[in-house]
Protein backbone atom coordinates (compact mmCIF):
# COMPACT_ATOMS: atom_id res chain seq x y z
CA UNK A 1 0.00 0.00 0.00
CA UNK A 2 1.38 3.45 -1.09
CA UNK A 3 1.58 5.99 1.94
CA UNK A 4 -0.36 8.50 -0.72
CA UNK A 5 -3.01 5.89 0.22
CA UNK A 6 -3.17 6.41 3.89
CA UNK A 7 -5.21 8.99 5.72
CA UNK A 8 -3.22 12.01 6.41
CA UNK A 9 -4.05 11.72 9.89
CA UNK A 10 -3.35 8.44 10.29
CA UNK A 11 -0.37 6.22 11.60
CA UNK A 12 2.68 7.07 9.87
CA UNK A 13 3.70 3.03 9.65
CA UNK A 14 6.37 3.74 6.89
CA UNK A 15 8.11 5.81 8.93
CA UNK A 16 7.38 3.50 11.92
CA UNK A 17 8.66 0.91 10.21
CA UNK A 18 11.86 3.00 9.26
CA UNK A 19 12.60 3.77 12.70
CA UNK A 20 12.46 0.25 13.89
CA UNK A 21 14.77 -0.85 11.04
CA UNK A 22 17.25 1.67 12.30
CA UNK A 23 17.36 0.53 16.12
CA UNK A 24 16.79 -2.77 15.04
CA UNK A 25 20.25 -2.58 12.72
CA UNK A 26 22.20 -1.62 15.67
CA UNK A 27 22.36 -4.98 16.37
CA UNK A 28 23.73 -6.17 13.04
CA UNK A 29 25.88 -3.08 12.98
CA UNK A 30 27.47 -3.99 16.15
CA UNK A 31 27.70 -7.52 15.90
CA UNK A 32 29.67 -7.34 12.70
CA UNK A 33 32.74 -5.64 14.51
CA UNK A 34 33.79 -8.49 15.92
CA UNK A 35 34.32 -9.79 12.48
CA UNK A 36 36.66 -7.29 10.73
CA UNK A 37 39.91 -7.80 9.34
CA UNK A 38 41.37 -5.25 11.83
CA UNK A 39 40.90 -4.96 15.47
CA UNK A 40 38.31 -2.12 16.13
CA UNK A 41 36.08 -4.01 18.91
CA UNK A 42 36.32 -5.30 22.20
CA UNK A 43 36.01 -8.74 21.12
CA UNK A 44 37.80 -9.31 18.01
CA UNK A 45 37.50 -12.39 16.30
CA UNK A 46 40.00 -14.41 14.43
CA UNK A 47 37.60 -15.93 12.33
CA UNK A 48 36.89 -12.68 10.07
CA UNK A 49 36.28 -11.18 6.47
CA UNK A 50 36.35 -7.59 4.58
CA UNK A 51 32.10 -8.73 4.03
CA UNK A 52 31.57 -8.40 7.82
CA UNK A 53 33.06 -4.72 7.55
CA UNK A 54 31.51 -3.81 4.40
CA UNK A 55 28.33 -4.72 5.83
CA UNK A 56 28.86 -2.30 8.45
CA UNK A 57 29.64 0.38 6.41
CA UNK A 58 26.32 -0.17 4.33
CA UNK A 59 24.36 -0.04 7.64
CA UNK A 60 26.35 3.06 9.25
CA UNK A 61 26.28 5.03 6.00
CA UNK A 62 21.64 5.59 6.33
CA UNK A 63 21.07 4.26 9.78
CA UNK A 64 21.54 7.06 12.16
CA UNK A 65 20.41 9.72 9.53
CA UNK A 66 17.27 8.43 8.85
CA UNK A 67 16.39 8.07 12.42
CA UNK A 68 17.33 11.42 13.50
CA UNK A 69 14.97 12.45 10.30
CA UNK A 70 12.39 10.68 11.76
CA UNK A 71 12.18 11.70 15.13
CA UNK A 72 12.27 15.75 14.00
CA UNK A 73 9.02 14.76 12.30
CA UNK A 74 7.29 12.97 15.34
CA UNK A 75 8.79 15.64 17.49
CA UNK A 76 7.42 18.40 15.67
CA UNK A 77 4.04 16.05 15.61
CA UNK A 78 3.74 15.77 19.12
CA UNK A 79 4.53 19.26 19.64
CA UNK A 80 1.58 20.46 17.98
CA UNK A 81 -0.38 18.08 19.31
CA UNK A 82 0.66 18.58 23.20
CA UNK A 83 1.56 21.72 23.18
CA UNK A 84 5.13 22.84 25.07
CA UNK A 85 4.29 21.73 28.45
CA UNK A 86 2.94 17.74 27.23
CA UNK A 87 6.22 17.86 24.62
CA UNK A 88 8.97 18.36 27.65
CA UNK A 89 6.87 15.72 30.01
CA UNK A 90 6.98 13.30 27.66
CA UNK A 91 10.42 13.41 26.53
CA UNK A 92 11.59 13.80 29.98
CA UNK A 93 10.11 10.86 31.48
CA UNK A 94 10.48 8.78 28.18
CA UNK A 95 14.15 9.83 26.45
CA UNK A 96 15.96 11.28 29.80
CA UNK A 97 14.13 8.48 31.79
CA UNK A 98 15.65 5.69 30.35
CA UNK A 99 18.89 7.47 29.58
CA UNK A 100 19.68 8.30 33.28
CA UNK A 101 18.41 4.97 34.55
CA UNK A 102 19.84 2.74 32.28
CA UNK A 103 23.70 4.31 31.47
CA UNK A 104 24.98 2.96 34.61
CA UNK A 105 23.73 -0.28 34.15
CA UNK A 106 24.72 -1.07 30.50
CA UNK A 107 28.31 0.71 31.22
CA UNK A 108 28.95 -2.02 34.30
CA UNK A 109 27.89 -4.42 31.97
CA UNK A 110 30.43 -3.78 29.04
CA UNK A 111 33.02 -3.48 31.29
CA UNK A 112 32.35 -6.58 32.99
CA UNK A 113 32.76 -8.23 29.03
CA UNK A 114 35.74 -6.62 28.51
CA UNK A 115 37.24 -8.03 31.84
CA UNK A 116 35.83 -11.00 31.05
CA UNK A 117 37.60 -10.99 27.34
CA UNK A 118 41.16 -10.06 29.00
CA UNK A 119 40.79 -12.78 31.05
CA UNK A 120 40.28 -15.12 28.30
CA UNK A 121 43.31 -13.63 26.72
CA UNK A 122 45.34 -13.57 29.45
CA UNK A 123 44.95 -17.29 30.14
CA UNK A 124 41.60 -17.25 32.19
CA UNK A 125 42.80 -14.84 34.55
CA UNK A 126 42.43 -11.39 35.18
CA UNK A 127 45.33 -8.58 34.00
CA UNK A 128 46.41 -6.49 36.75
CA UNK A 129 49.16 -4.31 34.80
CA UNK A 130 47.07 -2.85 32.40
CA UNK A 131 46.15 0.88 32.29
CA UNK A 132 43.70 2.99 34.91
CA UNK A 133 40.68 3.72 33.41
CA UNK A 134 40.72 8.18 32.16
CA UNK A 135 39.18 10.54 34.46
CA UNK A 136 35.62 10.74 34.11
CA UNK A 137 35.30 14.20 32.21
CA UNK A 138 32.74 16.23 30.11
CA UNK A 139 35.16 15.14 27.61
CA UNK A 140 35.49 11.27 28.31
CA UNK A 141 31.93 10.74 29.46
CA UNK A 142 31.34 7.63 28.13
CA UNK A 143 27.83 7.49 26.82
CA UNK A 144 27.73 3.88 25.29
CA UNK A 145 25.41 3.54 22.55
CA UNK A 146 22.93 5.60 24.38
CA UNK A 147 24.45 8.54 22.93
CA UNK A 148 21.64 9.00 20.80
CA UNK A 149 19.43 9.36 23.54
CA UNK A 150 21.49 12.15 24.76
CA UNK A 151 21.61 13.62 21.18
CA UNK A 152 17.98 13.59 20.99
CA UNK A 153 17.70 15.90 24.20
CA UNK A 154 20.03 18.09 22.57
CA UNK A 155 17.83 18.78 19.42
CA UNK A 156 14.56 18.83 21.32
CA UNK A 157 15.90 22.04 23.50
CA UNK A 158 16.96 23.30 20.10
CA UNK A 159 13.89 23.00 18.67
CA UNK A 160 12.43 24.67 21.90
CA UNK A 161 14.47 27.43 21.98
CA UNK A 162 14.15 28.43 17.87
CA UNK A 163 10.70 27.87 17.65
CA UNK A 164 9.58 30.19 20.37
CA UNK A 165 10.88 33.92 18.48
CA UNK A 166 9.04 32.33 15.51
CA UNK A 167 6.14 31.75 16.68
CA UNK A 168 5.84 34.96 18.42
CA UNK A 169 7.00 36.69 14.99
CA UNK A 170 4.82 34.25 12.98
CA UNK A 171 1.28 36.08 14.17
CA UNK A 172 -0.28 36.21 10.98
CA UNK A 173 1.75 32.82 9.97
CA UNK A 174 3.19 34.68 6.74
CA UNK A 175 6.34 33.13 7.98
CA UNK A 176 5.38 29.66 8.11
CA UNK A 177 3.88 29.78 4.48
CA UNK A 178 7.50 30.61 3.18
CA UNK A 179 9.04 28.21 5.13
CA UNK A 180 6.56 25.64 3.74
CA UNK A 181 7.57 27.05 0.12
CA UNK A 182 11.46 26.85 1.17
CA UNK A 183 10.65 23.35 1.86
CA UNK A 184 8.80 22.26 -0.82
CA UNK A 185 11.21 23.30 -3.31
CA UNK A 186 14.52 21.42 -1.35
CA UNK A 187 12.53 18.12 -1.53
CA UNK A 188 13.27 16.67 -5.31
CA UNK A 189 15.85 14.43 -6.79
CA UNK A 190 18.25 17.08 -5.55
CA UNK A 191 17.65 16.85 -2.00
CA UNK A 192 20.71 14.74 -0.77
CA UNK A 193 23.02 16.70 -2.45
CA UNK A 194 21.65 19.96 -0.88
CA UNK A 195 21.77 18.59 2.90
CA UNK A 196 25.16 17.07 1.97
CA UNK A 197 27.06 20.36 1.52
CA UNK A 198 27.55 21.37 5.19
CA UNK A 199 28.03 17.90 5.97
CA UNK A 200 30.78 17.99 4.00
CA UNK A 201 32.25 21.17 5.50
CA UNK A 202 32.02 19.39 8.56
CA UNK A 203 34.00 16.06 7.70
CA UNK A 204 36.53 18.41 6.00
CA UNK A 205 37.21 20.31 8.88
CA UNK A 206 37.08 17.28 11.32
CA UNK A 207 39.91 16.53 13.00
CA UNK A 208 41.43 12.81 13.32
CA UNK A 209 38.48 12.07 10.94
CA UNK A 210 39.00 8.43 9.80
CA UNK A 211 36.79 8.33 6.31
CA UNK A 212 35.52 4.59 6.79
CA UNK A 213 33.42 5.21 9.64
CA UNK A 214 31.73 8.44 8.08
CA UNK A 215 30.34 10.64 10.66
CA UNK A 216 32.21 9.65 13.78
CA UNK A 217 30.03 8.96 16.40
CA UNK A 218 29.04 10.79 19.38
CA UNK A 219 29.28 8.15 22.20
CA UNK A 220 32.21 9.67 24.60
CA UNK A 221 31.58 13.04 25.84
CA UNK A 222 28.56 15.48 26.79
CA UNK A 223 29.51 17.58 23.62
CA UNK A 224 28.73 16.03 20.52
CA UNK A 225 31.30 16.37 18.19
CA UNK A 226 30.57 19.09 15.41
CA UNK A 227 30.14 16.48 12.39
CA UNK A 228 28.26 14.66 14.20
CA UNK A 229 25.47 17.44 15.30
CA UNK A 230 25.69 18.66 11.51
CA UNK A 231 24.27 15.55 10.33
CA UNK A 232 21.51 14.43 12.73
CA UNK A 233 20.77 18.15 13.81
CA UNK A 234 20.51 18.30 9.35
CA UNK A 235 18.65 15.47 9.69
CA UNK A 236 16.62 16.41 12.57
CA UNK A 237 15.58 19.68 11.02
CA UNK A 238 14.23 18.28 8.07
CA UNK A 239 11.96 16.00 9.62
CA UNK A 240 10.34 18.93 11.84
CA UNK A 241 10.14 20.80 8.43
CA UNK A 242 8.51 17.78 6.53
CA UNK A 243 6.03 17.83 9.25
CA UNK A 244 4.64 21.14 8.96
CA UNK A 245 4.65 19.84 4.90
CA UNK A 246 3.37 16.07 5.28
CA UNK A 247 2.12 16.06 1.59
CA UNK A 248 6.07 15.91 0.46
CA UNK A 249 5.72 12.47 1.74
CA UNK A 250 4.30 11.35 -1.16
CA UNK A 251 6.77 13.00 -3.51
CA UNK A 252 9.67 11.34 -1.64
CA UNK A 253 8.06 7.81 -2.11
CA UNK A 254 7.30 8.83 -5.69
CA UNK A 255 11.38 9.69 -6.00
CA UNK A 256 11.92 5.75 -4.50
CA UNK A 257 13.94 4.45 -8.10
CA UNK A 258 16.02 7.33 -8.44
CA UNK A 259 16.96 7.99 -4.73
CA UNK A 260 17.85 3.65 -4.83
CA UNK A 261 19.72 3.88 -8.04
CA UNK A 262 21.58 7.01 -6.34
CA UNK A 263 22.68 5.49 -3.15
CA UNK A 264 23.92 2.51 -4.56
CA UNK A 265 25.66 4.22 -7.27
CA UNK A 266 27.17 6.72 -4.05
CA UNK A 267 27.61 4.29 -1.70
CA UNK A 268 29.85 1.90 -3.83
CA UNK A 269 32.14 5.13 -4.88
CA UNK A 270 32.71 6.12 -0.88
CA UNK A 271 33.71 2.32 -0.13
CA UNK A 272 35.96 2.39 -3.01
CA UNK A 273 37.67 6.03 -2.31
CA UNK A 274 37.90 5.02 1.60
CA UNK A 275 40.08 2.16 0.41
CA UNK A 276 37.44 -0.52 0.03
CA UNK A 277 35.92 -2.98 3.20
CA UNK A 278 38.88 -3.12 5.14
CA UNK A 279 39.23 -0.24 7.45
CA UNK A 280 41.99 2.42 7.13
CA UNK A 281 42.11 3.31 10.86
CA UNK A 282 44.80 6.42 10.06
CA UNK A 283 43.05 9.55 10.03
CA UNK A 284 43.39 10.86 6.80
CA UNK A 285 45.44 14.14 6.51
CA UNK A 286 46.15 15.11 3.16
CA UNK A 287 43.82 18.21 2.63
CA UNK A 288 43.54 17.53 -0.94
CA UNK A 289 42.59 14.15 0.03
CA UNK A 290 40.39 14.72 2.39
CA UNK A 291 37.79 17.26 0.65
CA UNK A 292 36.45 14.60 -2.02
CA UNK A 293 36.17 12.63 0.81
CA UNK A 294 34.34 14.30 2.14
CA UNK A 295 32.30 15.27 -0.14
CA UNK A 296 31.70 11.75 -1.25
CA UNK A 297 30.79 10.69 2.11
CA UNK A 298 28.27 12.94 3.36
CA UNK A 299 26.41 13.08 -0.85
CA UNK A 300 26.28 9.08 0.26
CA UNK A 301 25.13 9.64 3.75
CA UNK A 302 22.12 11.40 2.57
CA UNK A 303 21.94 9.77 -0.82
CA UNK A 304 20.97 6.54 0.88
CA UNK A 305 19.15 7.90 3.95
CA UNK A 306 17.06 9.29 1.19
CA UNK A 307 16.81 5.97 -0.51
CA UNK A 308 15.40 4.07 2.82
CA UNK A 309 12.68 6.61 3.42
CA UNK A 310 11.45 6.85 0.02
CA UNK A 311 11.30 2.76 0.03
CA UNK A 312 9.69 2.28 3.47
CA UNK A 313 7.08 5.06 2.55
CA UNK A 314 6.57 3.34 -0.66
CA UNK A 315 6.66 -0.28 0.64
CA UNK A 316 5.72 -0.38 4.35
CA UNK A 317 3.23 2.07 4.60
CA UNK A 318 0.75 -0.55 5.41
CA UNK A 319 -0.71 -1.49 8.70
CA UNK A 320 1.51 -4.49 9.81
CA UNK A 321 0.99 -6.33 13.17
CA UNK A 322 4.63 -7.41 13.25
CA UNK A 323 5.67 -4.39 12.22
CA UNK A 324 3.69 -2.40 15.12
CA UNK A 325 4.84 -4.68 17.23
CA UNK A 326 8.47 -4.30 16.13
CA UNK A 327 8.24 -0.69 16.00
CA UNK A 328 6.99 -1.12 20.11
CA UNK A 329 9.87 -3.11 21.07
CA UNK A 330 12.88 -1.92 19.31
CA UNK A 331 13.81 0.62 21.88
CA UNK A 332 14.13 -1.57 24.39
CA UNK A 333 15.79 -4.38 22.15
CA UNK A 334 18.28 -1.43 21.46
CA UNK A 335 18.81 -0.53 24.86
CA UNK A 336 20.00 -4.14 26.01
CA UNK A 337 20.81 -4.79 23.16
CA UNK A 338 25.25 -4.08 23.09
CA UNK A 339 26.27 -6.36 26.69
CA UNK A 340 24.14 -9.40 25.20
CA UNK A 341 25.81 -8.75 21.73
CA UNK A 342 29.17 -8.79 23.62
CA UNK A 343 28.37 -11.74 25.81
CA UNK A 344 27.50 -13.56 22.33
CA UNK A 345 30.11 -12.73 20.74
CA UNK A 346 32.74 -14.24 23.57
CA UNK A 347 30.60 -17.24 23.78
CA UNK A 348 31.54 -18.28 20.25
CA UNK A 349 34.95 -16.77 20.01
CA UNK A 350 36.64 -20.28 20.07
CA UNK A 351 34.40 -21.96 18.43
CA UNK A 352 35.08 -23.41 15.10
CA UNK A 353 32.72 -22.02 12.99
CA UNK A 354 32.78 -19.44 10.04
CA UNK A 355 32.25 -16.02 10.92
CA UNK A 356 28.99 -15.63 9.38
CA UNK A 357 27.34 -18.56 11.55
CA UNK A 358 29.68 -16.86 14.16
CA UNK A 359 27.41 -13.34 13.20
CA UNK A 360 24.32 -14.95 12.90
CA UNK A 361 24.07 -16.75 16.07
CA UNK A 362 25.28 -13.64 17.93
CA UNK A 363 22.30 -11.53 16.22
CA UNK A 364 19.56 -14.52 16.73
CA UNK A 365 20.55 -14.93 20.15
CA UNK A 366 20.26 -11.14 21.18
CA UNK A 367 16.86 -11.01 19.12
CA UNK A 368 15.97 -13.83 21.04
CA UNK A 369 16.14 -12.63 24.18
CA UNK A 370 15.45 -8.69 23.86
CA UNK A 371 12.26 -10.07 22.66
CA UNK A 372 11.11 -12.39 24.87
CA UNK A 373 12.01 -10.00 27.99
CA UNK A 374 10.04 -7.01 26.17
CA UNK A 375 7.23 -9.30 26.14
CA UNK A 376 7.48 -10.85 29.70
CA UNK A 377 9.56 -7.52 31.60
CA UNK A 378 8.21 -4.26 29.36
CA UNK A 379 5.34 -4.45 26.79
CA UNK A 380 2.60 -5.47 29.27
CA UNK A 381 3.80 -3.72 32.58
CA UNK A 382 4.75 -0.26 33.72
CA UNK A 383 7.54 -0.23 31.72
CA UNK A 384 5.78 -0.39 28.43
CA UNK A 385 3.88 2.83 29.26
CA UNK A 386 7.44 4.72 30.58
CA UNK A 387 9.19 3.55 27.47
CA UNK A 388 6.28 3.38 24.57
CA UNK A 389 3.65 5.58 25.95
CA UNK A 390 1.25 3.09 26.19
CA UNK A 391 0.89 -0.14 28.19
CA UNK A 392 -0.60 -3.41 26.23
CA UNK A 393 -2.79 -5.28 29.17
CA UNK A 394 -2.50 -9.52 28.45
CA UNK A 395 -5.08 -9.91 27.25
CA UNK A 396 -7.59 -7.35 25.41
CA UNK A 397 -11.12 -7.07 27.40
CA UNK A 398 -14.06 -8.08 24.61
CA UNK A 399 -15.74 -5.45 22.40
CA UNK A 400 -19.12 -5.69 24.27
CA UNK A 401 -21.82 -6.98 22.27
CA UNK A 402 -24.77 -4.67 21.51
CA UNK A 403 -28.47 -6.05 21.40
CA UNK A 404 -29.80 -5.66 18.39
CA UNK A 405 -33.06 -3.18 18.49
CA UNK A 406 -36.33 -4.35 19.08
Amino acid sequence: MSSAEIHQTDRLHGLDALRAAALLLGVVLHASMSYFPVTIWIVPDTDNSPVASGLFFAIHLFRMTAFFLIAGLFAHMMLHRRGTGGFIRDRLTRIAGPLAAFWFPVLAAIIAVLIWMAAIRNGGTIPTDGPPPPGLTVATFPLTHLWFLWVLLILYAALLILRAPFAALDRDGGWGRAVDRVTGALIGPWTPAVLAAPLAIALWLAPNWIPFFGIPTPDTGLVPNAAALTAFGTAFGLGVLLDRRRDLLARVERLWPVFTIVAFGAGAAALVMVGGPVPQLVPVTDPDLKAPLAAIMAFAVFASTFAVLSLALRFASGRSAVRRYLADASYWVYIVHLPLVAVGQVLVVNAAWPWFVKLIVVVSGTVTISLLTYELLIRHSFMGRWLNGRRIPWRRRPEPVLAAAE
